[in-house]
């Protein structure tokens, strides 16, 4: 089974991520965490002035499918948090996985740039980071997301929030 977190930077997939993986893994320890951030920072595509265009954040979600992919086949449940801005490998995840959920983190761009730790939205034109998601690059929404949850309006602390979530994939 895979369960795909996907939302804008800031949106807090991998606070919520990191919650419903700790719940999984304690019922299924065949279980990883895989958070499209750390994968950037393995494979050293993580360079803010080079690795942020369309085609390489193209690059490394269709790396991150891969990965979802083969740990899926061998039977290992994976968390997958991902900024991803390709409706088609959207789509194409919910035909390739043995068990898919997607749940897409909502929030407001003014909600992002108030809560905005790695310093992606904040800046100057002059200094803020080009290729940001949301500001140069359109974000499509997904398109029937099992989950959406509104992490703008304080609709619930990050452990309610993960509990809905966690619903969603105990269900057939």
């Amino acid at each position: 089974m895979v369960v795909w977190l996907v939302g804008m930077s800031g949106s807090g997939k991998t606070t919520l991520g990191r919650i419903v993986y700790d719940d999984l893994k304690d019922r299924q320890p065949n279980t990883v965490f895989v958070d499209g951030d750390e994968i950037r920072a393995l494979f050293k595509h993580d360079d803010l002035k080079k690795d942020y265009s369309v085609e390489q954040r193209r690059r490394n979600a269709e790396r991150i499918y891969e990965i979802c992919l083969w740990l899926d086949r061998q039977g290992i449940n994976v968390v997958c948090c991902i900024l991803c801005i390709f409706p088609d490998i959207l789509e194409q995840n919910k035909s390739a996985f043995s068990r898919y959920r997607e749940i897409y983190l909502k929030a407001n761009l003014s909600e992002l740039i108030s809560r905005d730790t790695k310093g992606v939205y904040i800046g100057s034109d002059d200094d803020r980071p080009s290729n940001v998601v949301g500001m140069d690059i359109p974000f499509p929404e997904p398109v029937k997301p099992d989950l959406i949850l509104n992490t703008t309006d304080n609709s619930g602390s990050p452990e309610e929030l993960a509990a809905q979530a966690i619903a969603i994939f105990e269900t057939p």
